[in-house]
Parts: C-alpha cells; sequence; structure tokens
C-alpha cells in the first residue's frame, strides 16, 4: 500500500495522500505528526485527494492543509504539485498541453502540464484583491480596516513598516524591502503574520525587485513558518509590486528553493509557471500508522 507521495516544487515539500491509494485518518492532530520532520515523515503541508474520481472536463476536488494542521485555501506549488501528481496517475486523461480545473476551499484554479517528463506546469492563480476586508485587516484601533489596503503603514516589534496586503485565495502580506534574507524573514515574519491587526493571521512576504522584471523574495507562512517558497506567496508579491509601480507583467521570481515566472495580464489575473517533482512514494511504517489511527476520534479532516 501507498500512504504517501511526496513531492517539491522550489524546494517547498508537500505530501499528497490519495485516498485511492490508502485509508489514512487525516485529523489537525495527524497532519501535524505526518509533517513533522523529526517523528513524522515531514513536509510543509498536505495535499489530499482526489476527493472524487478523476474525469476529464469535471473539477478535481482536492484540499490542502498547512503543516500545523490548518487549512491552506490555496497553494501555488501546491497546485503544481497536484497536478503533476494527476498527470502521473493519470497519463490517458491528463495529456501534456490539456487544461483541467482543480477546485479547492479558495475556488478553481485551471492547471496544465506543460511537460510532465520536466514537471513543468502553469497555474491560473485568478484575480488578486486588494479589499483589506477579504484579508481581514483591522485599523490599529480593532476597527475594520476599509478600502484597499495597498501602502499601509504596520508598526512590528518597534519597527514601521510599510506593506500591501494581497488575498489570492490566502492573504498576504508584502513587505519592500532593500535585502531580503532568511533572517530577515524569521525576525519578522512571525510578529507581523500573528499581528492583531490581522485577525485570522497573514503569510508574509519580504520582496526586492532586482530589475523591473527580476525579484527577490523570502517567505514566511503562517501556517508553516519559513519556507524557502511559496509559489502563491510569489504571486501575492508580484501583484502587489506592479500595484505599486515596480515591475513589468513579465517577472522572474528568485527564492533560496527555486524560481517561479509570474505573468499578470492586462486586468490583473496572474499566471505562475515553475517546475515541479515526486522525490518519494512510501507507507507508514506500523508504529507510525498506529499513532496516526489513535488521532481519528479527534475528527478527521476527510
Amino acid at each position: 500500500m501507498i500512504d504517501f507521495f511526496k513531492y517539491q516544487a522550489a524546494g517547498n515539500d508537500y505530501l499528497v495522500i490519495d485516498p485511492r491509494h490508502t485509508d489514512v485518518p487525516l485529523s489537525p492532530e495527524a497532519i501535524r505528526l505526518i509533517c513533522d520532520r523529526h517523528r513524522g515523515v515531514g513536509a510543509d503541508g498536505v495535499l489530499h485527494g482526489p476527493l472524487e474520481p478523476p474525469r476529464p472536463g469535471v473539477p478535481v476536488m482536492l484540499d490542502l492543509y498547512n503543516s500545523d494542521g490548518s487549512d491552506c485555501g490555496r497553494s501555488g506549488n501546491g497546485l503544481r504539485m497536484f497536478a503533476l501528481h494527476l498527470a502521473e496517475q493519470e497519463a490517458g486523461a491528463w495529456a501534456a498541453g490539456r487544461e483541467f480545473t482543480l477546485r479547492t476551499a479558495a475556488g478553481d484554479s485551471a492547471v496544465r502540464v506543460l511537460d510532465a517528463g520536466r514537471g513543468r506546469v502553469e497555474v491560473g492563480m485568478g484575480h488578486p484583491s486588494f479589499d483589506a476586508a477579504d484579508l481581514p485587516l483591522l485599523q490599529v484601533d480593532g476597527s475594520p480596516y476599509t478600502g484597499r489596503a495597498v501602502r499601509v503603514p504596520l508598526s512590528v516589534d518597534g519597527e514601521e513598516l510599510t506593506v500591501t496586503c494581497v488575498y489570492n485565495g490566502n492573504p498576504h502580506t508584502v513587505v519592500m524591502v532593500d535585502a531580503p534574507s532568511p533572517q530577515l524573514a524569521r525576525r519578522l515574519g512571525p510578529g507581523i503574520a500573528r499581528h492583531v491587526r490581522f485577525p485570522r493571521a497573514t503569510n508574509v512576504q519580504f520582496a526586492r525587485m532586482v530589475d523591473r522584471a527580476v525579484m527577490e523574495l523570502e517567505v514566511f507562512e503562517r501556517g508553516a513558518g519559513y519556507v524557502t517558497a511559496s509559489g502563491a506567496g510569489a504571486c501575492a508579491a508580484v501583484s502587489a509590486a506592479r500595484e505599486l509601480g515596480l515591475c513589468d507583467d513579465r517577472v522572474e521570481v528568485r527564492m533560496p528553493g527555486g524560481t517561479v515566472e509570474i505573468t499578470v495580464a492586462e486586468d490583473g489575473r496572474v499566471t505562475m509557471t515553475g517546475d515541479a517533482e515526486q522525490v518519494a512514494a512510501g507507507s507508514f511504517a506500523p508504529a507510525l500508522r498506529a499513532r496516526l489511527d489513535r488521532t481519528a476520534p479527534a475528527g478527521s479532516v476527510r
């Protein structure tokens, strides 16, 4: 029995738990255990699906979870990995170049496997929103922030920052800085992600435009902590930079784990292209499976 397939995209790793192959119970506690890099398999999150037998022309249902067990509305890298998983498992139905739809809690995303051999996948990430209510974002006094969350002053650990907030299936807060680094992301990321002005927390991107077509990016996620790459985060950062007039419509986003290409249409619609690969497939050892089974009464996710 295969309990999991492990994929990575730009160093961002997820476990695909395919219910066609395993009946492992998924609760928030189980997800945390599976993603634990010391006591489990280790990953930034879990992709659970397909939830129904895949049929060409019908959206494929997918649930996404962060490594802390919380829901992840939409992961750009996760969508690429799952699309590649379908291409590898359903070779006839998901021929290279054929577009299909992945349906998540955040809505539908059109995906296209451009080159299964290279793991090259294109994902439509839709139209981002800068509306503060979509995040949501609060004023300093705790009242709702109204309007567009662009160039918003934010005080974090004694530092005064200017941020731009983007919703693209998950809330993102983009900080344009002179020198993005893992140290900066780890230092300021937690304070921004769980800031009192973000009642549902936020993912955080620290970005710098090398020029109008190249961005350097560091990411701290609300549900996974510091990560080496984020597809949705890259899309949010480019959307913010475009809103600020800092970039062109095609941007190469360089992250510690790898690179993705982001294209923004005239109407703001975002498309991401990048590589993914399967790195492992396996089964849970009896001891781990027993611990996972004991988490089921806490409330299975699926």
